[in-house]
């Protein structure tokens, strides 16, 4: 099985003559019968991933360098922090459930990495992780120094650099490591095999047309997770490939996924002018401390990424008229860098606090007068009038605080004649209101009221 492994990667490295789609299929069936060797045995891999074994000599000079680099790092973060990486591998999957692993299928790839989904034996699926042997960091790598089997350990190391990662942050908001498959065996051409949380890419496009409520929860989320990194146990973690696609969404949450590219070390300095945080459109000059580290640099970097790639997008678009105000100051004072993750935080639990508790509503003529309610009674579910941007794409259904919010937002709709409040809840507690445009089409429900407009009611037989 190993002599059938060798020579499907040995195809794959024939990529000129192959489409990408090819290669990676190759890539990816050597991938699964490799696993099935190292799940019979001398792959190891069941807990913690081991050092790779000794690299065949002699290497390039420049090349051993970066080896020698990477290993340092990775040396560095097995040594911080403490308690993560127990807990990452107990209980955690290893070789032997990646041997029984089926329907493995290509998700994407990228610089380093191809990206892969599993389903387990015993139910469930994850995403896998491995070196893409025919991706650009390695064909570069290649390029540089000609030695094929030294620049793929060169991309192990930088997947084993993740594992440790992910084995010593946890929190809600980065993607869950399962466990890992780690082939000392001695082929450099795959290393570990990263078991992780499997997720779904994140879509802006699709997160612009969802409700403002679940957009501010994705603004919000961000925020906790960039506060956990600036004060992690290994330190102020940066994410230096800070780009939408690399986070996932699972059960309706943003989790990064890609953390290859993270850094625990702040940039170092002589003098103030060491420190400018260069972006395309602006930059920001920050301080060198007495330790010689440009102060806060991971943490502002972080931020004007979330307020360039989020906050622009997801925070003010159709978000209540009374908040506009402080998202405003949470968007200006992020694009120029006035506040801090600390600050950012406290912005958005106070926009949380005024819109769950309904302090946010402005003092206006009750509107619940003009409607009578029917005890014991609903609306009958089916297609009705839309609006936007509505729970539900057959109807309208949107996240109301009382009954009252609830008969202002159908007496300004002109095609509402009825409402119901539903015993449906939002992340934030909130109830969904369904709004209809027939007054008439109720069934019992001892559990429900409807609210019907009385100029709707008037001359109709309920």
């Amino acid at each position: 099985m190993a002599a059938a492994a060798a020579a499907a990667a040995a195809r794959a490295r024939r990529g000129a003559r192959l489409s990408a789609a090819a290669v990676l299929a190759l890539a990816l069936l050597a991938l699964a019968l490799l696993a099935l060797a190292t799940g019979r045995g001398g792959g190891g891999g069941e807990g913690r991933p081991g050092p790779p074994p000794p690299l065949p000599l002699p290497l390039p000079p420049g090349l051993r360098e970066e080896l020698r680099q990477r290993r340092r790092d990775l040396r560095r973060l097995a040594a911080a922090g403490g308690g993560g990486e127990a807990a990452a591998a107990a209980g955690g999957l290893g070789c032997g459930d990646l041997s029984l692993a089926t329907g493995v299928s290509v998700l994407g790839w990228g610089f380093t990495k191809v990206v892969a989904r599993a389903a387990l034996a015993g139910g469930g699926a994850v995403a896998l992780k491995s070196v893409h042997g025919a991706g650009r960091e390695v064909r570069q790598c290649v390029q540089r120094y000609g030695a094929p089997a030294g620049c793929r350990r060169l991309a192990a190391c930088k997947l084993l650099k993740e594992v440790t990662l992910l084995q010593r942050l946890q929190h809600p908001g980065i993607v869950q490591l399962h466990g890992q498959c780690y082939d000392n065996s001695g082929d450099p051409e795959i290393g570990v095999t990263a078991m992780l949380e499997l997720g779904s890419p994140l879509e802006m496009i699709q997160l612009l047309q969802t409700p403002w409520e679940e957009r501010f929860k994705i603004c919000l989320s961000l925020v906790k997770l960039l506060f956990y990194l600036a004060h992690s146990p290994l330190g102020s973690i940066v994410l230096l490939d800070f780009q939408p696609r690399q986070f996932v969404m699972v059960d309706g949450n943003l989790k990064v996924t890609d953390m290859d590219d993270a850094s625990t070390e702040e940039l170092s300095c002589k003098e103030d002018n060491d420190c400018t945080l260069d972006f395309p459109t602006k930059s920001f000059p920050l301080k060198c401390s007495v330790v010689g580290k440009c102060e806060g640099i991971n943490e502002k970097k972080n931020l004007f990424n979330a307020y360039r790639y989020f906050f622009t997008y997801l925070l003010p678009h159709s978000a209540p008229p009374a908040l506009r105000p402080f998202l405003s100051d949470i968007l200006n004072a992020t694009g120029d860098l006035r506040y801090g993750i600390n600050e950012t935080l406290k912005a958005f639990e106070k926009v949380l606090h005024l819109y769950r508790s309904g302090l946010y509503l402005q003092k206006r003529p009750l509107h619940l007068k003009d409607y009578i309610s029917l005890k014991g009674f609903r609306t009958v579910e089916g297609e009705d009038y839309k609006c936007w941007p509505s729970y539900s794409h057959l109807g309208c259904l949107l996240s109301v605080h009382s009954v009252e919010e609830a008969a202002a937002i159908c007496s300004s709709q002109s095609q509402c004649q009825s409402f119901i409040v539903t015993q449906q809840r939002t992340w934030t507690g909130r109830p969904l209101a369904s709004f209809r445009s027939s007054p008439t089409d109720l069934i019992p429900d001892a559990n429900a009221v409807v609210y019907i407009k009385r100029s709707a009611s008037s001359g109709e037989r309920l």
